[in-house]
This record gives structure tokens, sequence and C-alpha cells, in this order.
């Protein structure tokens, strides 16, 4: 996995995530980032994170359609489940701001969700696109949409599963502000840069109240999350949603 942490200065860092073309997650991708995160919190100096990726897409969620595993790829590393690693991304003490650009779906949004706070271009795409494929969403959504857009509109979103485009977006409180593509990266360290300026140990300690319960609400949340998925990852539905193209809309039948 292709995770590379610079240090901007001593206060700020960037952890940067890529596996192109569409940066879709998987949980040796996530441990990686938890593990630059759990590093940053404990060199002594770094106070603010910038979550960001290489290429066209934030992340592009998990890939449903991906070919069966190579026999003759060595084996994967044993990491914890995935959902356990979402907690770990949501427990650790820095703040983060997550640089949003292109295709921000599914499990894609559910990680810029684990950050502070976003930064999007206008013509990111931000979707919790599960329900048109027939499927639950998961990485704790339940949890942590209502808190960025309230309980009505995530109810809306979660359940058309429709795309949200940046002006929107930022409408909602989805992302926090809008960037030109090329200014993407540079307004989000300038954003982390402002919360580093802040006293760490207050930084910490307010941020730990703010998000005081989000943790324990994903820990419940997730359970039933995988329960519901895998019921729905056995129908038809999601067969048939998997399987169309973007934009088709397929003909579920409820089986």
């Amino acid at each position: 996995m292709n995770i590379r942490v610079d240090q901007i200065d001593d206060h700020v860092a960037v952890v940067e995530f890529s596996q192109p073309p569409h940066n879709f997650f998987n949980p040796d991708m996530l441990w990686d980032i938890k593990e630059a995160y759990r590093e940053l919190g404990n060199d002594g100096h770094t106070r603010a994170i910038v979550l960001a990726s290489e290429g066209k897409h934030f992340c592009a969620g998990a890939n449903f359609r991906k070919a069966p595993a190579d026999p003759a790829a060595p084996p994967p590393r044993e990491l914890p489940h995935l959902y356990d690693i979402a907690l770990m991304l949501l427990e650790q003490p820095l703040p983060v701001v997550a640089a949003l650009q292109g295709a921000v779906v599914g499990g894609g949004l559910g990680l810029a969700l684990s950050a502070d706070f976003r930064i999007a271009t206008a013509g990111a795409r931000l979707t919790a696109n599960f329900a048109r494929l027939g499927f639950h969403h998961g990485f704790g959504i339940s949890a942590t949409l209502p808190r960025v857009v309230g309980a009505q509109k995530a109810q809306e979103l979660l359940y058309t599963g429709r795309d949200v485009l940046g002006d929107e977006a930022l409408g909602l409180g989805l992302v926090d502000k809008l960037a030109e593509p090329e200014a993407l990266r540079e307004d989000a360290i300038a954003m982390a840069s402002e919360l580093a300026l802040s006293a760490p140990l207050a930084l910490r300690a307010i941020r730990k109240t703010m998000r005081m319960g989000l943790v324990e609400e994903v820990r419940e949340a997730v359970k039933v999350e995988l329960r519901e998925q895998n019921i729905l990852r056995e129908t038809e539905d999601f067969k048939l949603g998997v399987n169309a193209k973007r934009g088709e809309v397929p003909q579920f039948g409820g089986r």
C-alpha cells in the first residue's frame, strides 16, 4: 500500500494514500493510515493532520467488482476487522482535515466523515450510494453523517443514494470549504496550520470533548450495519446493483 507522510512543518503533516486509479479502500490501506496517525500522535510535535489522496479521486469506496485473488500473491496480513480499524481512526487524538477531489463514494465518504473537517473541489462527488447498490451503508456512517448534516438530511441522502456535488455539499455542511483543484492541498494545509496555532494540549482536550460519545455511537452502529450488510449481500437486488453501469437504474425486485 502506498502511504506517504510529509511533515510540512513542525506541527502539520500530510498523510497521503495512493491506490490508483480509483483509490478503492481495503483493510490494508486503512490500517496503514491508522498507523500513520498513531505515529504522528506520538511524535511529540505534530498537532494537526491533512488526509489526502493521489490522483483523480479521493476514494471510491470498496471495490465490489474486484477480480478474484491471485493464488500466487503473498498471503494477506492478519488485521483487525475493517470496522475495528474505523474505530481506531476515530479514536486517535489529532484533528484531521480531509482534502476531497473527484469521487468520495460509499466507504470513501465514511473515511472522509472520520475527519474533523473537509475541504473539497466544486467538482467533488460525495455519495452514500449504498441503497442504489441494494446494500446497507457501513463504516459508522449511521452515526457520523447525522452529526455533520443533521438527521433529516442524512436520511434523505442514505435513502436516495444520490450524488452531492461541491456547492451543495458546502450548503449542507458536508464540507467546510471549497477550493480550486490546484489549491486543494494548499488550502487543506492552511486550515490544519490554523488549527496547529492552538495550544496542543488544549486542542487535544477540546477535540476529545467535542467528539465525546462518537466512538461509542459508531461502535454500536457498525454492529447493526455489518449485520444488515451480511443479509443484503446475499440478495438478488445487491447483485443487480453491483453489476449496473454508472447512471443505470436497476429494476430492483425486493429479492
